[in-house]
């Protein structure tokens, strides 16, 4: 909880007062000694996630038909106003659940402010979007179809241009017991989608589960320095490879970021912390698009980001050699299990 509240406000103010006082020491002392003196364990220990441990809503998995009618809408371009954009446009499975480009495209054709994340892992999320503006899987589906820059349809007009299409009735029906067509359905729908969109069985889950040849003596000495040296850990751990919190990692810019919902100093340019599955196949990358490559990525963290302003004091230049670099990018190559995503037949 503490190191949660070094980067979020939010957390902070629910500290016990011995806590507060642990963070403003934590604080101080970053500003002082180099990383391996502030490096300790890991939160969370790196793992494969379990997909039985999904917190779906209620309590209760969604059943394979609300999985299906999400399938369905998720790649379904009537979900745009003008019908060229589904879900899928961005978040394309042959492309890492990403769009391959710096800044995404919205239905109009318009340039986006951010670059597109990919959804693998979201099951576990608290918060969603770079800036952490969606409490909820059902919330996050539900923003991009409704905004302006986006898919841009208002969800009434989606829910009676749905209600119109005769082979969604089945769809609806099979999902909810009746055939009423409302965004909260939509919205439950689609989540249910997407929390199934489990990435758990690349080379580094292999090599967990004790096949010490699942990853490369290079990708064995990249999780070393992952777990060291790197200071990776400190913020992507957990079996998703990440803390869910957010951080000013340095890059240059004026977009305010998590400052926008959650106004502080510390949060000026602060964004999520993303997950690391499948990141080989969703460059580029960064809030903004602006890093190219992994190999970039691993530069500029060795040199301790760009714009040092308001720098989170868990980034700091880390003096890695190209050796380690290098071994780095093998590790994050072997976080690597694309999921096969069948396109569905859509209702007529």
């Amino acid at each position: 909880m503490v190191q949660r509240a070094l980067s979020d406000p939010a957390a902070a103010r629910r500290l016990t007062p011995r806590a507060a006082c642990c963070r403003a020491l934590l604080l101080a002392l970053t500003a002082l000694l180099p990383v391996t003196a502030l490096h300790a364990a890991d939160p969370r220990p790196l793992a494969t996630p379990d997909p039985a441990t999904i917190p779906w809503p209620g309590g209760v998995p969604a059943s394979d038909a609300e999985i299906l009618l999400g399938k369905t809408l998720f790649f379904d371009p009537r979900l745009s106003r003008n019908r060229t954009q589904s879900c899928a446009s961005c978040h394309n499975p042959a492309l890492g659940l990403g769009d391959g480009v710096a800044l995404g495209t919205g239905a109009e054709g318009n340039r986006l402010g951010r670059n597109t994340p990919p959804l693998y892992n979201l099951a576990w999320n608290t918060a969603f979007f770079w800036d952490g503006r969606a409490p909820s899987l059902e919330a996050q589906a539900l923003n991009p179809i409704e905004s302006n820059a986006e898919m841009n349809i208002p969800l009434p007009m989606l829910v009676e241009r749905l209600s119109g299409i005769e082979g969604y009735r089945p769809l609806f029906r099979d999902a909810f017991g009746d055939d009423t067509v409302d965004a909260a359905r939509i919205g439950r729908a689609l989540a249910a989608f997407e929390r199934t969109l489990v990435s758990r069985n690349s080379p580094f889950d292999r090599f967990l589960a004790g096949d010490t040849n699942a990853m490369s003596e290079a990708a064995q000495r990249g999780l070393k320095l992952f777990r060291g040296a790197a200071w990776c850990s400190v913020c992507h751990d957990g079996p998703n490879l990440t803390d869910s919190a957010f951080h000013n990692i340095g890059v240059r810019g004026n977009d305010p970021g998590r400052q926008a919902i959650a106004p502080g100093h510390r949060m000026q340019g602060a964004f999520k912390t993303p997950g690391l599955r499948n990141v080989a196949l969703t460059a580029p990358y960064m809030h903004d698009g602006s890093v190219a490559t992994l190999e970039d990525v691993m530069k500029f963290y060795n040199r301790g980001g760009d714009d040092h302003r308001r720098r989170d004091p868990l980034v700091r230049e880390l003096d890695l050699s190209k050796r380690d670099i290098a071994d780095l990018v093998e590790f994050m190559k072997a976080l690597t299990d694309p999921l096969p995503i069948e396109p569905p037949v859509l209702p007529d």
